[in-house]
């Protein structure tokens, strides 16, 4: 098989913002296989693009400036593990979608595609990124570096989707490269993280940004995901890798290019104060569990460094070999900025015997060890001088009521503290929901996998069963994995079960050895599968073009089947209903309904099979179109024709015949040099309807 396959040439067509400046984001399906594409015109600009693909193989793309220049050909995909945790609710939204990462391209008009492999839809999405003058909000917190806040560099926080999750700690960082162009100006770094934003949330449906900070090149750190800088945020950067980690990506591609020195001195003063909030070394190593990427399995212990790469997570190059070649000096930089320093503080035992209260100072000090009460008084209170803080609370007898802990070495050392002396509540699994609650995994892209979404309310370690409807065991589908606290998400794809109804039960066990269970019920069933519609738009106007469409799906047994038409959710017409045998099917329909026939709109097409198992559905969009296309002939020279919706333009000029594509609504510039002559033309809509003939003579 040839690498490459096809290249293709797509120039599309920006909506309108809503407001003057703001950032927009628009994607369009990428024509794969010789389909005339109507949908494609010249974007006016765009700034960034990301792609969506399915199927085995990759894609490369390169990009047209505005100057007509073409970039080199880029993967659109060389950071393919900057991405939510596998079992996560943000990573779920991605479905049989392959992500690409945003690629700043600058100023750009125009992109080619490359697919390597098998590669059966591609998606692009275009962000339109204008620099905007936004108010210079920086927040400076004990000891940190200037950082943008997220008002300061623009965010949309009206398409954030979720709050944010928190893990129990921080205990590493992990250091990327954004990819993209390093060509950019101090004016466009705040418009690039602005959409990263845009494509991270409604491009690819994850929650808010994927990291939790991003430098650029000028030595300026911008706040990512919310939900505070000083708290232990959960990003969506290092797949596998996310809880327990901060994520701090460098604007820009660092593969060969080399980072500056303004930001080589941010992210170092960055790392120093973000892990001296998390009493972390930065010159520590650590095992950290995999929770499951394509390096590292699930449940997998990895040795990492305080201050990390990305490829220490993961198959990737990220940060690149010169950014990733600078990290030791990083960690070395950021130990020694804001010394001294308190490390790893730990509190071992239980109120009601002996409590035991450790620290690592980097420099000898006094240090003072203090409890407190509900009410803020002193219950007790040791000293000592060195660089290791031990010290021992005798509190046999006490009863278990809160107590607050505090290590303090003087006012040039970060204090660490923590609260104790309260019995935990056992671990509880609620909000098991299951969607869809059938599915038919027989590959065709339609139901194949359930998204099981649970939350637990402390940390613990989980088996996900399937067990029939009569409660005995089936089959381990996940586990027994350590998950944190907060809301999960599991793909049941049911690939090695049988057809049935199963229920999937969600155990949990947390560090006290308790024991907690949520249930929800799935079914299983390969009868319907491959819906398809053809053509995707048809006009039912009787004219005797793309009059009727028909909607073909396979059955792998005997059912009872269902075909409705849907608009907005409202039942509109059922074009067939009752028992069919296995094999594929082949339903057309006319438009025809109880009263009248179909008006112009986009539907929903519902096929709804009932078998032994249970009942499945299946569906797909089309669209009614039975209005001409409008066109006129601008006057004037070069020979332009307005047309008032994607068309094809035949055209007559002076008794030569040319056929044209017209990516309306707007004029389209004809490809005729000539003088005027005589013109007559004729517009076709994707659904085959002619508009009536407009004349042009010469001179007008």
């Amino acid at each position: 098989m040839r690498t490459l396959r096809i290249a293709l040439l797509c120039l599309l067509a920006f909506p309108a913002a809503a407001r003057a400046g703001e950032a927009t984001i628009t994607s369009r399906e990428v024509p794969l296989h010789g389909a005339r594409s109507l949908a494609a015109a010249t974007p006016s600009r765009f700034d960034l693009v990301g792609l969506h693909w399915q199927g085995s193989g990759t894609v490369s793309f390169r990009t047209r400036g505005l100057d007509g220049r073409w970039s080199p050909w880029r993967q659109a995909a060389p950071e393919a593990e900057d991405l939510p945790d596998r079992r996560s609710p943000e990573a779920a939204q991605a479905g049989r979608w392959r992500l690409g990462n945003p690629w700043w391209t600058g100023a750009a008009n125009g992109i080619q595609y490359r697919l390597h492999g098998t590669v059966t839809r591609l998606k692009a999405w275009f962000v339109r990124s204008p620099v905007l003058r936004v108010p210079a909000r920086v927040t400076a917190i004990a000891g940190s570096p200037p950082v943008v806040d997220r008002a300061g560099w623009g965010a949309d926080e009206t398409i954030v989707r979720h709050g944010p999750a928190y893990a129990d700690a921080i205990r590493f960082a992990v250091v990327h490269h954004t990819a993209g162009a390093n060509g950019y100006g101090p004016a466009e770094s705040a418009a690039i993280v602005r959409g990263i934003e845009l494509y991270h949330v409604q491009g690819n449906g994850w929650n808010d940004v994927g990291y939790n900070f991003l430098v650029d090149k000028y030595g300026t750190v911008y706040e990512g995901r919310a939900g505070g800088v000083e708290r232990n945020v959960v990003g969506a950067h290092a797949e596998g890798f996310n809880t327990g980690s901060v994520g701090i990506a460098v604007l820009g591609n660092y593969e060969t290019g080399t980072i500056s020195k303004a930001a080589e001195d941010a992210l170092a003063r960055l790392l120093a104060w973000r892990l001296d909030v998390a009493h972390v070394d930065p010159l520590s190593t650590l095992s950290a569990i995999s929770g499951g990427n394509q390096r590292f399995a699930a449940g997998l212990p990895v040795f990492l460094r305080a201050v990390s790469g990305h490829r220490d997570t993961g198959f990737t190059e990220c940060p690149g070999d010169s950014l990733y070649a600078r990290l030791n000096a990083l960690a070395g930089a950021a130990a020694t900025i804001g010394a001294p320093k308190l490390y790893e503080p730990q509190v071992e035992g239980a109120v009601g015997g002996s409590v035991r209260f450790r620290a690592r100072l980097t420099a000898a000090l006094p240090w003072t060890v203090s409890v407190t009460d509900a009410a803020g008084a002193v219950a007790a209170s040791g000293t000592g001088f060195g660089t290791d803080v031990d010290w021992t609370w005798n509190a046999t007898g006490l009863t278990p009521v809160p107590y607050a802990w505090s290590i303090s070495a003087g006012p040039t050392v970060r204090g660490a503290s923590g609260a104790f002396g309260v019995a935990a509540l056992p671990v509880a699994v609620t909000g098991v929901v299951a969607d869809p609650e059938t599915i038919s995994p027989n590959y065709d892209g339609q139901a194949d996998e359930s998204t099981v979404t649970y939350s637990l309310s402390k940390p613990a370690t989980v088996q996900i069963d399937a067990l029939d409807l009569i409660g005995e065991p089936v089959a381990v589908l996940q586990g027994p994995l350590r998950q944190a606290a907060g809301q999960h998400a599991y793909r049941f794809t049911g690939s090695d079960l049988q057809d049935a109804a199963y229920q999937l039960r969600i155990t949990a066990h947390d560090d006290d050895g308790k024991e907690a269970a949520g249930l929800v019920q799935v079914a299983v069933t390969r009868t319907l599968g491959g819906l398809d519609v053809a053509p995707s738009v048809f006009s039912p106007n009787l004219d005797g073009r793309l009059d009727r469409v028909t909607f073909t799906f396979e059955l792998a047994a005997p059912a009872s089947v269902k075909v409705r038409i849907l608009r907005d959710g409202r039942w509109v017409a059922t074009p067939f209903a009752g028992p069919l045998p296995l094999g594929f099917q082949r339903i057309e329909w006319d438009g025809a309904k109880r009263q009248g026939r179909l008006l112009d709109g986009t539907y929903e097409v519902r096929v709804e099979a009932t078998d032994a198992v249970t009942a499945a559905a299946v569906s797909a969009t089309f669209t009614a179109d039975s209005t001409p296309p409008k066109v006129r002939v601008l006057p004037g020279a070069p020979l332009r024709v307005w047309v008032n919706e994607p068309a094809l333009l035949t055209l007559l000029v002076g008794g030569r015949s040319l056929r044209q594509e017209a990516f309306g609504p707007g004029e389209t510039l004809i490809a005729w040099d000539g003088p005027p002559r005589r013109v007559r033309v004729v517009a076709w809509d994707p659904a085959g309807n002619k508009s009536a003939p407009v004349l042009r003579l010469p001179g007008k």
